[in-house]
């Protein structure tokens, strides 16, 4: 067992083996506004919710790199606001040896969907503490929206000779794996 660990330690040590692993999850930023509170208390109809989605990604040094998922929930009464929330929920994650290939599935796909429960638990939350009915976020295919991303941005590149990897997607450009 010794020597399956110092085999394995040496792997690691040459640099060869695949790595990744999440090493923080935190809060970055989260922001509630109730601008028209408390008259909109009064108010009997139905909101309207609306919610934005977006994801990013940042080289924090060599193989150690920063994903965000962004989410902002406008929720309204007809044309009046009944509360705003915009949070960011982010992670660092160790990301070394990883073929080309899957580099940017993980930061777009991988990544995101270890964040996404803490960010609808910190949602749910801020809007549970309106006093107002709680808000759950539904689930989200992080795949479908990294793949329709990607074509946008295939479209977009056209046929003006930029690689169609979906480069630049969720890891801004500069910051791509070397």
């Amino acid at each position: 067992m010794a020597d399956e660990n110092n085999a394995a330690s040496n792997n690691d040590a040459t640099g060869t083996d695949p790595v990744f692993a999440m090493q923080r999850v935190y809060l970055k930023d989260l922001s509630l506004e109730m601008p028209n509170a408390p008259q909109i208390f009064l108010e009997q109809e139905t909101p309207n919710v609306e919610v934005s989605l977006n994801v990013g990604g940042e080289r924090l040094a060599d193989t150690v790199f920063e994903a965000t998922v962004t989410v902002t929930i406008t929720t309204k009464i007809g044309d009046k606001t009944l509360y705003l929330v915009e949070g960011t929920q982010a992670g660092i994650f160790e990301i070394a040896n990883v073929p080309e290939e899957q580099f940017e599935p993980l930061i777009g796909i991988v990544c995101p969907t270890m964040l996404f429960p803490y960010l609808r638990a910190n949602v749910a939350d801020a809007i549970n503490r309106t006093s107002l009915p709680p808000l759950h976020l539904a689930e989200v295919n992080f795949q479908a929206l990294y793949e329709q991303r990607a074509q946008e941005a295939q479209s977009q590149a056209g046929g003006n000779g930029a690689p169609d990897s979906g480069s630049g997607i969720y890891v801004p450009p500069g910051t791509t794996r070397q």
